[in-house]
């Protein structure tokens, strides 16, 4: 499970759009835990019913008319749902631009209608599956249990959410594009059309009852911008390439920091992606494509790894959320090659893999362990590029640029034990608050004055990394 995050997002419901926080999933103390900026309020019976009578306590989330209305109610407020979060200090630090959702945490529930009505394409079904995704997280943190011992434990407050969410339609959402191409696919879009049609107006009105649209008590409704608005307040906003124009047309940008950003021209072959940073690995996109359905199917994936002794490839899957490597006793086998790596997998070497269920076919397979671009960890380039940022660089690089190799690095430090790289990525300590901020705002710069103290952190942890890689060159050819 990824580690704890807050990130902003936005929802827009009945031409008005509220700014609100989510805590994805994490685990703490051995349980699973999700969150929105709310709490529980008793709300006063309405009167427009013909039979009056307030609800009781209720679950809500709060929602602020601008990331400003948001950063403000967070610098001063502790009464809510986020309060005990592990990173809601960093969080309550943060200012409107780090508090102003991408445009992946952005939902429009008013535009369902519009987006099913036209034929599928990869935007629709990934805006669509994102949507209905959210009001499902919505709809599971506010269905508080009964008081009442003797209510059927399946009772929901949300009964429209979980008829559409259970669907199979919906559920295909997830799939992607490919689940509604062909005769079937354009049918089962239809089917999904009919099931918005059917149940999204109980949706929306099940959910509004708790969305709180006062900013808890902060704000009024007037304040909330129409969707006209929002939009055009968002389209006057300048453009990030716009900065672009006051550099001269003879200086080539620099490219973007991180594991997507786009190898020199002068580097690249046709049809061809090389890994960065030391990496002797070349293969085809259509290569990794075909042996990831392989590895996705038996669930341990390969894994890059580059620190300044080179670059290896080892294997990992999560046994109950915890990170497993190819390894024993703390220490990470990895090899040079994908061909190293397929050898010592055919071989008869007790590690900690060898009694996960699909192992069998792992060394069985002739599928070569190459590994996907999510699951390259170049740890050597982020030194670079902090240290880059440290003599002056500081604007050239977002923070989203330390996500993925820290996403690595935790899973590496968690299975070999190394508190210290745990130590420097917490909530309280400056790489860790770097990190949070790249969580709820990754298109935002690093800072160049911010840059030396995380020179010195990243060093330790990339020093304390290698000490758990084993690189091993005695597999037989």
């Amino acid at each position: 499970m990824a580690r704890p995050s807050i990130v902003p997002i936005a929802l827009t419901l009945d031409d008005r759009t509220g700014y609100t926080l989510w805590a994805p999933p994490w685990e703490e103390d051995g349980e699973e835990w999700q969150a929105f900026l709310g709490s529980t309020v008793d709300l006063p019976a309405d009167i427009n019913d013909d039979d009056p009578e307030a609800p009781g306590p209720t679950a809500v989330v709060h929602l602020f008319p601008s990331p400003a209305a948001l950063a403000a109610f967070c610098r001063v407020s502790t009464d809510h749902d986020l309060a005990d979060h592990p990173v809601w200090p960093v969080v309550a630090t943060l200012g409107p631009e780090d508090l102003t959702p991408d445009e992946d945490h952005r939902f429009d529930l008013d535009g369902v209608y519009d987006v099913v009505a036209e034929n599928p394409d990869r935007w629709a079904v990934e805006e669509l599956a994102a949507t209905v995704d959210i009001v499902g997280r919505l709809a599971e943190c506010c269905d508080t249990p009964a008081e009442d011992d003797d209510e059927d434990d399946d009772e929901t407050a949300f009964e429209s959410v979980a008829e559409l969410v259970s669907r199979p339609e919906a559920a295909a959402l997830g799939l992607g594009i490919d689940a509604f191409l062909g005769r079937d696919g354009e049918e089962a879009w239809a089917r999904l059309g009919t099931a918005i049609d059917e149940l999204w107006e109980d949706v929306l009105e099940e959910l509004d009852d708790h969305l709180d649209w006062t900013g808890a008590g902060t704000v009024s409704t007037e304040d909330y911008p129409s969707a006209a608005e929002e939009a055009e307040a968002r389209a006057a906003e300048p453009e990030d390439d716009e900065d672009d124009d006051d550099l001269d047309d003879d200086t080539p940008a620099r490219p973007a920091a991180g594991p997507t950003a786009a190898a020199p021209a002068e580097a690249a072959t046709a049809g061809i992606r090389t890994i960065r940073g030391g990496s002797d690995l070349a293969v085809t996109p259509a290569a990794v494509a075909a042996a990831q359905e392989f590895w996705e199917a038996v669930g341990i994936l390969p894994v890059e790894v580059v620190v300044p002794e080179g670059a290896g490839l080892t294997l990992r899957c999560y046994v109950e959320d915890r990170a497993r490597f190819l390894g024993r006793e703390g220490q990470v086998f990895v090899f040079r090659t994908p061909v190293e790596l397929a050898r010592f997998c055919a071989g008869d070497e007790a590690h900690d893999l060898t009694e996960i269920a699909s192992w069998a076919e792992v060394a069985d397979t002739d599928t070569l362990p190459l590994p996907a671009d999510q699951d390259r960890y170049d740890l050597v380039e982020i030194s670079e590029v902090l240290a880059e940022v440290a003599q002056g660089a500081g604007g050239l690089v977002e923070l989203r640029a330390l996500l993925q190799p820290v996403e690595g690095v935790l899973d590496l430090a968690e299975y070999a034990d190394l508190p210290r790289v745990q130590q420097q990525l917490a909530a309280d300590a400056p790489l860790g608050r770097v990190v949070a901020r790249a969580d709820s705002n990754p298109r935002a710069p690093l800072a160049a004055e911010e840059a030396p103290a995380l020179v010195t952190a990243w060093q330790q942890i990339v020093e304390d990394i290698s000490t758990a890689l084993v690189f091993r060159s005695d597999v037989a050819r």
